[in-house]
């Protein structure tokens, strides 16, 4: 495998390409800013000096015009729609590549060779097993918790069995943590899902490559073997592929955070997955299932929901469709779209969720066909897709985000070990503009 102490001792690729002047308009101060320019995307003004010559913070509520770090891993484009993992397209590593394949690209950065994937997925197999004492801290549930739940709280407690862990300057121990996290993650949902229907936790096994385990140790029992229909275990593989990183959102920025405070890789871990519980991040999905549900119980005509989407004035919005970076076609949804279709079509009429799916087909043959949505660049993202293949497999809404966690654990290992492996990296410590009041004088209980 790559050596990763090498790709600590590697440059940053930013460089100074111009500077830009900030004057002060009261005294006639001014600070000469560099701009520095990445292999791609836009020039980035450093400001790391300003507060400390100036005296002033930078105001930027949600961070949409700060680069909180510099990264080699993803870059998106969002106005020409392009995602690139290390350089390479999206559409290639979808239609060349396997998860495993792409979890190796992510980590080391560089596709890897025959022999170097099969000793990868020789490490992932190896690490997959949990503790025999997880079994009972599943027990500790409800029988009805949240799938989310239960995966914020079981990777935070792997800690306690790998203490090693907390050695996070060094390489060698951070790089078995990330085998160890990737690895135990589909144990780790699959059995959140089995908990929560009341079946016997079933193990993984060896003879079966990452997709197809999850899918075996969560539909699986150990009574009666379980073999995984080809054509879901390639759509999970490339939702899976798809999802696998994107940039600086929000659990990746979180697991950036937490990390830098020098916390266990578990921890940081668990952190990005509470993020990405949030509706507003990895719960688009599970938005676009009870969209459709309450939709195909109401009765109405799709028009019906469509005017309310086009009226400024009504609440309701069409989820799944248009993306906060991409103001073009979201390209994952250009790729699972006909996976999707390629599903629904092997299902049949046979398939008790098909009124659903029809209603999800004939909304977006409308969608992609009204000028409305079209100029708006509002087409079906890749939550909207993912959500009905998920449907169409019988995976119930509460999974839905477990499997975007499992799919994003590299991406947000590939972040962490970046960043620990720079130099300069320090604990995270963003400003604020304050607005409370200035001061006040403490006044005794018997004066209020």
């Amino acid at each position: 495998m790559t050596d990763l102490t090498s790709m600590a001792s590697q440059k940053l690729a930013s460089r100074e390409s111009d500077s830009v002047t900030l004057i002060e308009k009261a005294t006639g101060r001014h600070i000469v800013l560099p701009v520095l320019e990445g292999t791609a995307g836009a020039k980035t003004i450093d400001v790391r000096n300003l507060y400390r010559e100036l005296g002033y913070f930078t105001f930027d509520p949600g961070f949409m015009s700060t680069a909180s770090c510099e990264s080699k891993i993803t870059f998106i484009d969002g106005g020409k729609g392009l995602l690139k993992y290390r350089g390479y397209p999206i559409e290639q590593l979808a239609l060349h590549s396997t998860y495993p394949e792409v979890c190796y690209l992510l980590l080391y950065g560089d596709l890897p060779t025959a022999e170097q994937l099969d000793s990868f997925n020789g490490s992932i197999k190896n690490h997959a097993l949990l503790n025999e004492a997880m079994r009972v801290f599943y027990r500790g549930f409800r029988h009805d918790a949240h799938a989310m739940a239960i995966m914020v709280a079981a990777v935070g407690a792997l800690a306690s069995f790998y203490p090693e862990a907390l050695n996070v300057h060094d390489p060698r121990d951070r790089e078995i943590s990330a085998h160890r996290l990737i690895a135990k993650m589909p144990t780790l949902a699959a059995w959140s899902y089995t908990y929560s229907v009341g079946r016997p936790f079933v193990y993984p096994r060896n003879d079966l490559d990452y997709t197809a385990n999850f899918l075996h140790m969560m539909y699986g029992r150990p009574d009666k073997d379980f073999i995984a229909n080809e054509t879901f275990v390639r759509a999970m593989d490339l939702i899976l592929i798809l999802h696998a990183d994107h940039e600086q959102n929000a659990s990746t920025s979180t697991v950036r955070l937490t990390g830098s405070s020098l916390a266990s890789p578990f921890a940081a871990l668990s952190a990005g997955i509470g993020t990405l519980w949030g509706p507003a991040h990895g719960g688009a999905n599970e938005s676009v299932i009870r969209m459709l549900e309450d939709i195909l119980a109401s009765g109405r005509d799709l028009r019906h929901y469509i005017n309310r989407a086009k009226d400024k004035n009504d609440r309701f919005r069409l989820m799944g469709f248009g993306h906060r970076v991409y103001k073009n076609y979201d390209p994952r949804a250009k790729i699972i779209r006909e996976m999707c279709h390629k599903i629904l079509a092997e299902l049949g009429a046979d398939n008790p969720n098909q009124p659903l799916l029809d209603v999800a087909m004939e909304l977006e043959r409308i969608v992609l066909e009204d000028d409305y949505f079209v100029q708006r660049k509002l087409y079906p993202n890749v939550d909207y897709y993912s959500g009905i293949i998920f449907r169409a497999m019988g995976i119930p809404a509460n999974m839905f985000t477990v499997i975007f966690a499992l799919a994003r654990t590299v991406g947000w290992l590939a972040h962490w070990m970046e960043m620990m492996s720079e130099p300069q990296s320090r604990i995270s410590r963003p400003r604020q503009l304050y607005t409370g009041v200035e001061h006040r004088e403490y006044v005794s209980i018997d004066k209020r």
